[in-house]
């Protein structure tokens, strides 16, 4: 018996043309186009999703390397000594306290020293 698939294509092409809402020309009214689109978003957006965690850290580092700048050390020269004097605080950690708690990171300073 023959099956005609009008109805899953339609829901198929329905649920393509939802996401390409929004995108520019023919990416979000023809389907051919739009999937296309769709698949290369969502390719992006992976690739995008590892790309913040490398994003924040640095952003992490640049945020220590400021707040170090006062003391006259480096930033690389901060976390050597940190490591030889047993201080185990992430660089998430570190950039908070030296953006909001610069006491406790002067501290953290002067005992890694």
């Amino acid at each position: 018996m023959r099956v005609k698939g009008g109805v899953v294509q339609r829901k198929k092409h329905k649920k393509v043309l939802k996401a390409a809402k929004g995108f520019f020309g023919a990416r979000s009214k023809i389907f051919r186009r739009a999937q296309e689109a769709v698949l290369h978003a969502g390719a992006y957006a992976f690739v995008g999703r590892k790309d913040r965690k490398s994003n924040f850290r640095r952003l992490w580092i640049m945020r220590i390397n400021a707040a170090l700048q006062p003391f006259n050390i480096k930033y690389n020269q901060f976390i050597k000594m940190a490591k030889t004097k047993n201080i185990k605080l992430d660089r998430k950690s570190l950039a908070t306290l030296a953006l909001d708690y610069p006491k406790i990171f002067q501290e953290i300073v002067s005992a890694s020293k």
